[in-house]
């Protein structure tokens, strides 16, 4: 795509005459076509529908429209579980529906009864780009986003080369399932040849763990969400990390979170830990939340769950929750120095 039909675009993504929209929302494709024809191929009688926190209120709506499309002895069920991210699926509703539809993630688990519904942004990404070209000096870059832009993936690469940049983008691990695309704990697709990297998407979370996985490259956060270019600066975030592994180091009794959500889980980890320390206890959960903890008597807690749970949310929890990286700097198998952003890799 040029600059010029890029910038051009302002009905990019816009679904009003597609003969896809819903009559509750013009952003979104919710690919209403392909769930009908999977519930009468499989002459499905119960369907599962599951969103992100953000697109929960959406939802009713939705089956709405699934139940003018669909036969009239279908019943369609919302998850109300709190969802995530794609490792993140309702197993419970999962088990209970013929067809199963998450929505607003790219795949991350292959199963014929799953029907992805990726849901990408129609925001112009371009305009942004453009002004992170004053971030970016070197001829050479990475680029990466998220599933939400993945739709434009192509064109943003093709942009970046006529700017005269040689584009460096590759396909991370099997947790990944397109080119150049990041998770909130995966950034295998920015282990590319570039000394810079261009991250293309909403949010700060993103870009601050690729900093803090590749802290030899250059992460420009080109946020076309909230229309800012920024470079990622993870100081903040390290002096909080430091923090959490001090308050822990005088820790006697440890709590050992093994979270049970489908893609989260990391039994070996979690189980290692418990066995090599005698002080340590083994708490399962599926959603972990400083309510939830509180009433433990411990006096910190090591997170094999979702990283996120720990970076995000970290400072909520009454006592030091720290990642199992963090843990082995803390009862001193590991130097500080050692401290790195905890991802998932080659995991379901």
């Amino acid at each position: 795509m040029s600059q010029d039909a890029a910038g051009d675009a302002t009905t990019e993504g816009d679904l009003r005459n597609t003969g896809m929209s819903l009559k509750h929302d013009r952003e979104w494709d919710y690919e209403l076509d392909r769930i009908i024809e999977e519930i009468e191929e499989k002459d499905a009688k119960k369907v599962g529908l599951q969103f992100p926190e953000g697109l929960k209120r959406r939802g009713p709506a939705v089956a709405d429209d699934l139940r003018e499309l669909a036969p009239d002895d279908v019943t369609f069920m919302l998850s109300g579980q709190p969802c995530y991210g794609a490792c993140d699926l309702d197993t419970y509703l999962m088990r209970r529906t013929d067809v199963f539809v998450h929505f607003g993630h790219s795949p991350m688990k292959n199963s014929e009864k799953i029907i992805y519904v990726p849901l990408f942004s129609n925001v112009d990404p371009f305009p942004m780009m453009e002004e992170a070209l004053e971030e970016l000096p070197e001829d050479d870059v990475g680029l990466v986003t998220t599933a939400q832009h993945m739709n434009l993936f192509g064109e943003m690469k093709e942009w970046l080369e006529d700017e005269g940049y040689e584009v460096h983008t590759r396909k991370g691990d099997d947790r990944l399932t397109h080119e150049g695309q990041v998770l909130g704990c995966n950034y295998a697709s920015a282990d590319i040849d570039a000394d810079q990297v261009l991250y293309v998407g909403g949010g700060k979370f993103h870009p601050l763990g690729l900093a803090m996985e590749h802290p030899d490259k250059k992460v420009v956060i080109c946020d076309p969400v909230n229309n800012v270019v920024t470079v990622a600066d993870t100081e903040k975030f390290m002096k909080q990390r430091y923090g959490a592994v001090h308050r822990a180091m005088d820790a006697e009794k440890w709590g050992v979170i093994f979270c049970t959500k489908i893609g989260q889980g990391r039994w070996e980890m979690a189980e290692k830990i418990v066995d090599e320390n005698e002080n340590a206890y083994l708490i399962t959960m599926d959603e972990v939340t400083p309510d939830r903890l509180r009433n433990f008597d411990m006096d910190a807690f090591v997170n094999t769950g979702c990283p996120r749970i720990t970076t995000d949310d970290g400072p909520q929890f009454h006592k030091p929750m720290l990642t199992p990286g963090e843990y082995e700097i803390a009862i001193g198998n590991e130097p500080l120095d050692s401290l790195e952003f905890d991802t998932f890799h080659g995991t379901w």
